[in-house]
């Protein structure tokens, strides 16, 4: 089964635990003095929060998926389209170890498809194409705008 990924930075991390728990009825499923990831359920969603000094806001959003054939048949369908996908294998970012296949909508919103299969003990970074402005892990693209 698949599951929704939305990724929120945001501006006091510790106010927004409270909040996301309150909002949740549970505390988060992993805490570090950055990040913040909880693992629902109900619904089937893994909403990760960070103060990784992007702008407060989504920041992109995702499908986690069971299996690395589940990854495969979704970057396979985008590249059936005629779609471009930057793919990545056993990255290291927001304390995982994950094979990752990335693309943006037509607006620009990042879709993150990825199979985690690890952790990491630190944050990590995306590695991000030389066309693209080097950014933190799961940073907005420079060029990108902000939503509302």
């Amino acid at each position: 089964m698949k599951r929704l990924h939305l990724h929120v930075s945001v501006e006091d991390l510790g106010t927004s635990i409270g909040f996301y728990s309150t909002l949740f009825g549970q505390g988060p499923s992993v805490t570090k003095p950055d990040y913040a990831k909880w693992m629902l359920d109900d619904p089937k969603v893994n909403f990760a929060i960070s103060m990784r000094g992007a702008e407060a806001g989504l920041d992109h959003v995702g499908i986690q998926v069971e299996s690395e054939g589940e990854l495969r048949e979704l970057a396979g369908r985008l590249k059936a389209a005629g779609q471009t996908t930057r793919d990545q294998e056993a990255a290291s970012c927001c304390y995982a170890q994950s094979h990752k296949s990335w693309i943006s909508d037509p607006s620009g919103l990042r879709w993150e498809t990825f199979f985690t299969f690890g952790e990491a003990t630190a944050y990590g970074e995306d590695d991000v194409p030389s066309d693209e402005p080097k950014a933190a892990c799961c940073a907005p693209r420079a060029d990108a705008k902000a939503c509302c």
